[in-house]
């Protein structure tokens, strides 16, 4: 044995073995940390560690804020607020680019797969190599299905970086696998798009067919070019029930026309999807609309909305002063908040003008973890 070490010392060979120990538990520390920005979920909702059998799973997920954690760069707190205060309060106490409080739709959607939420793109280089193996997370705030003035990857752009990404080695063995599951989500920002471009909702409706058919033909390519055997669509939720719009009504209740037109998005999609998949084998809609109308739709009286003490209004709320409406997280010149913040985002659906508080998203978790499960399984 003397000789496979180079005759050292007995002491010298016990110190050598300590700081080889030392360096491995250093490196182990590092990378959790590392994964730090990226494996937020724990598994689950209530921190729980994934389940065995499902640790295989990978999960590559396309879209934009409701799914984003982390990929938005910081490029100051006008442009994006999420890494910044209050963004991240509840969890993990610090922003990391999510669009809330706290966890968001991919933390739960990989939950309910019983697996760490997937490393963000932008973080990749620093995230563990055991989440690399769980798939990626290409999705990015502000992004929409076609451009949308905001300069982020598009959900077609977005499905070609995962394309050049399959030369990494973890992505080709996904793609050997059936390419994991897809999480594709689209919350709207195409509408917003049309809407502030002619300054009207109902050139936002008139841009539903194009949007929709443009979603159709990505959600085709997952499928046929791709190689993914499972794909999670989301439809709209109830637009005109974000405070974007129901501050104009004082909280008090949804605007009809923005909620008709997630209506007729969320109709032309389940025909696609029809056309596209007739058996129903690859695509699974995953509702947002129902249950956030549940919370953010209901009458006060309703059992449902007694979850939320406040369905409509935000945690994060803008002052009314604020010229241009106003973000979460802005400050004047001074470092003054511009905003309000409620003692408890757990009694909020919303956290700021667009985007659900995470108690919101554990909630509306709730009504779909099983139905991804049974879809997974099949």
């Amino acid at each position: 044995m003397g000789h496979g070490h180079g005759g050292l010392p007995p002491t010298l060979l016990l110190l050598l073995c300590l700081l080889v120990l030392s360096a491995q538990a250093a490196a182990r520390k590092h990378s959790h940390r590392a994964g730090d920005h990226t494996d937020t979920s724990g598994g689950g909702s209530n921190g729980s560690s994934p389940s065995p059998t499902t640790m295989t799973q990978q999960l590559w997920v396309f879209g934009d804020s409701y799914a984003d954690t982390g990929n938005l760069g910081d490029l100051g707190r006008e442009l994006t607020h999420a890494w910044y205060d209050p963004y991240g309060a509840t969890f993990p106490g610090r922003p990391t680019g999510r669009f809330s409080d706290g966890r968001v739709l991919t933390d739960f959607i990989a939950s309910a797969m019983g697996m760490p939420t997937p490393v963000a793109y932008k973080l990749r280089r620093g995230a563990a190599r055991g989440l690399l193996a769980r798939g990626m997370n290409f999705a990015v705030g502000g992004a929409g299905v076609l451009d949308t003035g905001n300069f982020q990857r598009n959900i077609s752009a977005q499905i070609d970086l995962f394309q050049a990404q399959q030369q990494h080695p973890a992505a080709a063995a996904a793609a050997a696998h059936g390419g994991g599951v897809a999480l594709v989500v689209v919350s709207g920002n195409d509408y917003s798009y049309a809407a502030d471009k002619d300054n009207s909702t109902s050139a936002a409706i008139a841009y539903i067919p194009t949007v929709v058919r443009e979603l159709g033909e990505q959600l085709r390519r997952l499928r046929d070019d791709v190689g993914m055997r499972r794909v999670v669509v989301t439809n709209l939720h109830p637009l005109g029930c974000t405070p974007l719009f129901t501050r104009a009504l004082n909280y008090s209740g949804c605007d009809p026309l923005a909620n008709a037109g997630a209506a007729q998005h969320n109709a032309a999609l389940q025909s696609v999807l029809a056309a596209l998949d007739p058996a129903n084998r690859t695509f699974f809609l995953l509702d947002l609309n129902a249950p956030f109308a549940a919370f953010a739709d209901a009458p006060p009286s309703a059992a449902a909305a007694s979850r939320f003490d406040e369905p409509r209004r935000p945690c994060c709320e803008t002052f009314l002063s604020t010229a241009g409406g106003g973000y979460c997280g802005q400050q004047d010149d001074d470092g003054r908040r511009q905003y309000a913040l409620c003692d408890d985002p757990s009694k909020h659906f919303y956290w700021d003008n667009v985007h659900p508080t995470q108690a919101a998203w554990a909630t509306v978790a709730e009504t779909f973890r099983p139905k991804i499960r049974e879809f997974l399984s099949n």
